[in-house]
C-alpha cells in the first residue's frame, strides 16, 4: 500500500477489522504482535470442561482460550488507525459474533492448512453477511506448506477474495495481511460505486 497524503486538515480515519478462524488458529498471537498497544485479551485457562469438545490435537501446547475477544490497534500512516477484534474460535462462544462484527469494514480469516474445515464457518458467516474478508494462511514454523490457490480452491471462495500466506507471530507480515484487507475493502467500495444501477 502506498503512503497517502495527509488526510485534509489532518483528520485520522479509523477502521474496525475483524480477526476470526478457528480454535488455536492464532487470532491472539496475530492480534498480540501487531497491536502497537498492550492488547486486551480475555484468555482463560482451558480446564476439563473442553475435553472433548475442544480439539487440542494439532495444539498440544495450548493451555488457554481465548472467551470473548482480543483487541488491538495500529496506525498505518499517520492518518489511518484499525481496530482489531480477535473473535474466540469455538462454536459455544459465536453467539458474540454479531456484536463483534458490528461496525467492521472487513474481516481476516485465519486459517491452519492442518485444519482447513475448523474455517468454514468463519466463511460462512462473513459471506452471509456481506462483510468483505480475505484469506490469511498462518505459516506455521515459518513454513509455507500449501499454495494460496490450492487453498483457494480447497476453501471454494470467489476468486476475488484474497489469500495471502502471513506468520501470525511477525508484525511486518502480520501487517501486510491488514493492509492488504484495507486496499481490498477500497477496491470493491470503489467497483461498487461506479457500478451501472
Amino acid at each position: 500500500m502506498s503512503h497517502r497524503p495527509p488526510a485534509p486538515s489532518g483528520r485520522v480515519t479509523s477502521a474496525k477489522i475483524v480477526i476470526a478462524g478457528g480454535f488455536g488458529v492464532g487470532k491472539t498471537t496475530l492480534v498480540g504482535s501487531v497491536s502497537e498497544i498492550t492488547p486486551l485479551t480475555t484468555e482463560a485457562i482451558m480446564t476439563s470442561a473442553g475435553v472433548g469438545v475442544d480439539d487440542t490435537r494439532q495444539v498440544p501446547g495450548k493451555t488457554t482460550t481465548t472467551v470473548a475477544m482480543d483487541f488491538g490497534r495500529i496506525s498505518i500512516d499517520r492518518d489511518l488507525i484499525l481496530y482489531l477484534f480477535g473473535t474466540p474460535g469455538q462454536t459455544r462462544f459465536w453467539f458474540m459474533w454479531d456484536e463483534l462484527v458490528r461496525g467492521a469494514i472487513g474481516a481476516v480469516v485465519l486459517v491452519d492448512t492442518r485444519r482447513l474445515a475448523d474455517c468454514f464457518a468463519a466463511i460462512d458467516f462473513f459471506e452471509h453477511r456481506r462483510l468483505p474478508y480475505l484469506i490469511a494462511i498462518n505459516c506455521f514454523d515459518g513454513m509455507q506448506y500449501h499454495d494460496p490457490q490450492d487453498v483457494r480452491d480447497a476453501l471454494a471462495i470467489s476468486r476475488d477474495v484474497p489469500v495471502v500466506p502471513c506468520d501470525a507471530r511477525n508484525r511486518e507480515s502480520t501487517k501486510h495481511v491488514l493492509i492488504s484487507l484495507v486496499e481490498y475493502v477500497l477496491t470493491m467500495r470503489r467497483s461498487r460505486a461506479v457500478a451501472p444501477a
